[in-house]
């Protein structure tokens, strides 16, 4: 029994110094300088490691709390954790840096940082490449970008970051409107008319000057109609047709399935609703621009009498300045 106890004796004695023979008993590393520590971590961003910087910003906050790189530390923080794509921790610590200095020369800064990292969480990869509709897609991420751009548009509207927040606020802008009306449209298509006619009136009174208006307009008439307001049916339908008279009115409800249309499941025989209109992008939009100004120059070069093109022009001047008979 005796050679027993002195055996588990022994096993104990040796499970608990069992660390010690895999290295437990290394020697922490002594603090590094607070200089130091920052320059690191500026070589890091500098370099793109940015994993390295969030090490190196975190290790410098925990050692010093109060130091004289603290609060930089903690804005370079925020930009370390969106360039690394970690988004809820970008947001965390903007949120943070918001709370704990607010009266901060670059709480700006913090913002648009905020702002910026919803704006990248709402676009997906494969949007970037492919011509996806986002208008489908839930708005969170959307809405919360928006919502940081206006609050540093509305506290520091001369801010640098101010311009560049207010072109995104309008690309986030025509997203949100889109999406309004095309849960608008799922609503025709349901028959809730209250609840389409609601929608299309949030985009009207809180999403002007942008391309789902008209969109807007025409659910509520419709809507409106079946709902039997007509005054106010009436009234959508007189400013669509005022502001925007070349846009083409299609119904969004749903129609009745015709004999043709039943025997095909719904390939032939009927025409489908109309459908929302979806956010340009400013790519999209400044080509159609310079394909627009391509276009006029080369109408007015075809437009050119044909005394002018025999000569090249070079009697255009005198041909301008003839008195008109």
């Amino acid at each position: 029994m005796r050679p027993l106890k002195l055996l588990v004796t022994l096993v104990l004695f040796s499970l608990l110094s069992a660390c010690s023979w895999f290295g437990g008993d290394e020697k922490v590393a002594p603090d590094v300088p607070e200089q130091q520590l920052y320059d690191e971590a500026l070589s890091a961003l500098e370099a793109d490691n940015y994993e390295l910087a969030v090490e190196k910003l975190q290790l410098l906050e925990a050692r010093y709390p109060f130091g004289r790189y603290s609060e930089q530390a903690q804005l370079e923080l925020i930009y370390a954790y969106f360039r690394n794509y970690e988004p809820e921790s970008a947001s965390a610590a903007a949120d943070r840096f918001i709370r704990l200095h607010p009266n901060h020369d670059n709480i700006d800064y913090a913002y648009y940082l905020k702002g910026l990292t919803a704006f990248e969480q709402d676009r997906s990869f494969l949007e970037k490449y492919l011509p996806i509709d986002v208008s489908q897609r839930d708005p969170g991420a959307a809405l919360e970008s928006f919502e940081s751009f206006s609050t540093l548009l509305n506290r520091y509207p001369d801010s640098e970051y101010a311009p560049d927040a207010q072109k995104r606020m309008q690309y986030l802008k025509n997203r949100l409107a889109a999406h309004e009306i095309h849960v608008a449209a799922y609503y025709m298509k349901r028959e809730a008319w209250v609840a389409a006619a609601n929608r299309g009136r949030y985009v009207v009174e809180n999403l002007q000057e942008t391309p789902a208006v008209p969109d807007a307009l025409a659910i509520m008439a419709e809507a409106y109609t079946e709902l039997g307001m007509h005054d106010l049916a009436n009234n959508s339908r007189e400013v669509l047709q005022l502001n925007y008279p070349e846009y083409e009115v299609r119904p969004f409800k749903q129609r009745s399935a015709t004999l043709l249309q039943t025997a095909t499941f719904g390939l032939l025989g009927g025409e489908p609703p109309a459908e929302p209109a979806r956010p340009v992008p400013l790519a999209d939009r400044q080509r159609a621009d310079a394909q627009s100004r391509a276009s006029d120059e080369k109408a007015e070069q075809e437009e050119r009498s044909w005394f002018s093109r025999m000569t090249f022009g070079v009697f255009d001047d005198e041909e301008e300045s003839a008195p008109a008979e």
